[in-house]
């Protein structure tokens, strides 16, 4: 069965999608604290982003998704604040509001109809507070429970009041009427067009929510939240197997030249991985089993030409994408996800030396 047959989309409307650089960056994370095996010479992850996407049906109905570390994170519930600044690791830095990169594009954040969390960890939330109280904030299943009313009137809340004060906030339960299976997922149509799918995607994090969004008629974009924080979590799998050359010019073993798959294998077989199953396990996530049978899930749709996975904090997208306030639609036209799928192997530079 074809990945095309596995993850089967109905037919819908098109949204126009932008990809936003939230001036997020996580430094110095610790390879061994996000995924295992270890992988000699990747003692520490690369600088990471954190992806906003805005998505715009036909007629007019936008939503952002998800919205990066803030630059007043200092003033987050101090059960996510005083740990960020006591770590060791590198503080985390947002230079800028999602709501204040639209503005300086002339976006009017009335016009801004919802926010989606993925998650409610710190580099997702930003500040709702800076948009109006006529945009609703959407969280997925079991949020409520969880963490209202926020902190402080709920000390032990990594979320504030301030992020719900005087807006809707809307829980997606997937048992709305918009509900409908794609692939493995129970998917909720968020506009009503099938432009914009909300998937449930368990395991990470209470409620976790990943987004497809439909870029031409038979083309998708996959948000995927913290599904996965390296490709190598989610890459090579059985459906998509790793290539046996590729062109990695910045592998500095093999310079100008095509990455050798063999190698790539033999680094597997090291770690005790088969060659067609991720290099990483994740290794933080409040349900770890449940985090690794939704990545088996997605990779049905990893695999297939048509959907471009991108992950909240995917480095290997830089440079390849067109940013806001461009638009993304045209990424297989232009040959992004061929550019940036297998580039997260340039990581392994110390592994293949060794090698």
């Amino acid at each position: 069965m074809s990945s095309s047959d596995r993850f089967a989309v109905p037919a819908g409307a098109v949204a126009q999608l932008r990809i936003i650089d939230t001036t997020t960056k996580l430094k110095g994370l610790p390879l061994d604290y996000l995924m295992t095996p270890p992988m000699p010479g990747m003692e520490v992850l690369p600088e990471a982003p954190t992806w906003s996407f805005l998505i715009e049906s036909d007629i007019g109905r936008k939503a952002l998704f998800d919205l990066g570390v803030p630059p007043n994170w200092r003033d987050f519930s101090p059960v996510v604040a005083k740990p960020l600044q006591t770590r060791g690791w590198g503080e985390p830095s947002g230079e800028k509001h999602v709501a204040d990169i639209l503005v300086d594009e002339g976006i009017d954040l009335s016009s801004i109809n919802s926010i989606i969390w993925s998650h409610w960890h710190y580099d997702h939330i930003g500040d709702p507070s800076t948009f109006p109280a006529s945009t609703e904030l959407v969280v997925g299943p079991g949020f409520k429970e969880a963490f209202f009313p926020g902190w402080p009137a709920r000390p032990d809340s990594p979320v504030r009041e301030s992020d719900f004060k005087g807006r809707e906030v809307r829980e997606v339960s997937f048992k709305e009427t918009n509900v409908l299976q794609i692939g493995q997922f129970r998917a909720f149509d968020f506009f009503g067009d099938g432009s914009f799918y909300l998937l449930d995607t368990p395991g990470h994090a209470i409620g976790h929510l990943a987004g497809l969004v439909r870029t031409t008629p038979n083309t998708f974009v996959m948000m995927g939240g913290d599904l996965c924080h390296h490709g190598g979590e989610l890459r090579p799998s059985e459906m998509l197997p790793l290539p046996a050359e590729i062109f990695l010019p910045s592998l500095t073993q093999y310079p100008g030249c095509m990455c050798p798959g063999a190698e790539l294998e033999a680094i597997q077989r090291k770690r005790s991985r088969a060659p067609n199953e991720p290099f990483f396990d994740p290794n933080i996530g409040f349900n770890i089993p449940e985090t690794i049978r939704t990545i088996k899930k997605v990779q049905e749709a990893d695999a297939w030409e048509h959907v471009f996975f991108i992950y909240a904090h995917d480095s290997t997208i830089r440079s390849i994408v067109d940013l806001f306030p461009a638009l993304a639609n045209d990424w297989k036209a232009k040959g992004w996800r061929q550019k940036a799928y297998w580039r997260f192997l340039e990581d392994f530079n110390g592994a293949l030396k060794e090698s």
